[in-house]
């Protein structure tokens, strides 16, 4: 009785490990691809005490080859030293076009920060977030984002977009 008993948890082991080791590891293309989830506008304090508006951007990702993010810049690095890029939308006159180059609301490229996968399956899935600071706006603004990643292979993402953004002079929405 007892042998049979060990038999049978040491077949059960077996069986187990050889089920789980034929589990097929998901692939996708090396290209990342990105997803907008939401956007979130909100009253904030900047670093000096003034009254500002923040915006919190939230999307998801997924990296077939899992090289996204780059490693901390090196002094007085600036090429290739971001890989979350992106293009200000304005509403002007009802219609949504690129804000200029010099635009207040502009934001910054981003660096994504260094993501390393073990073992076997290198996919990386997750959410990222990304804050924006709003100073130097005098009126109410609706403004959209475009945006999209780019890996440490140089392969880029899809293209994302935001819903239309209200921004209000005063804070009030």
């Amino acid at each position: 009785m007892v042998k049979m008993r060990i038999f049978i948890n040491i077949a059960v082991i077996f069986l187990s490990v050889v089920i789980v080791s034929c589990v097929k590891i998901k692939t996708m293309p090396p290209e990342p691809s990105i997803s907008y989830i939401s956007f979130e506008v909100f009253d904030t304090v900047d670093i000096l005490g003034n009254e500002a508006q923040g915006g919190r951007l939230k999307f998801s990702f997924e990296d077939g080859d899992g090289d996204l993010g780059l490693d901390p810049p090196e002094t007085g690095e600036e090429a290739d030293s971001v890989n979350l890029f992106f293009t200000l939308y304005r509403k002007t006159n009802g219609i949504m076009s690129p804000a200029p180059e010099d635009d207040p609301l502009r934001p910054l490229d981003y660096r994504i920060p260094l993501m390393d996968r073990q073992g076997q399956n290198k996919l990386l899935k997750g959410t990222i977030s990304v804050t924006f600071m709003y100073l130097f706006y005098l009126e109410s603004d609706t403004i959209k984002y475009d945006f999209f990643v780019k890996d440490r292979a140089g392969n880029v993402s899809n293209t994302a977009s935001t819903n239309e953004i209200p921004l209000a002079a005063n804070g009030i929405y």
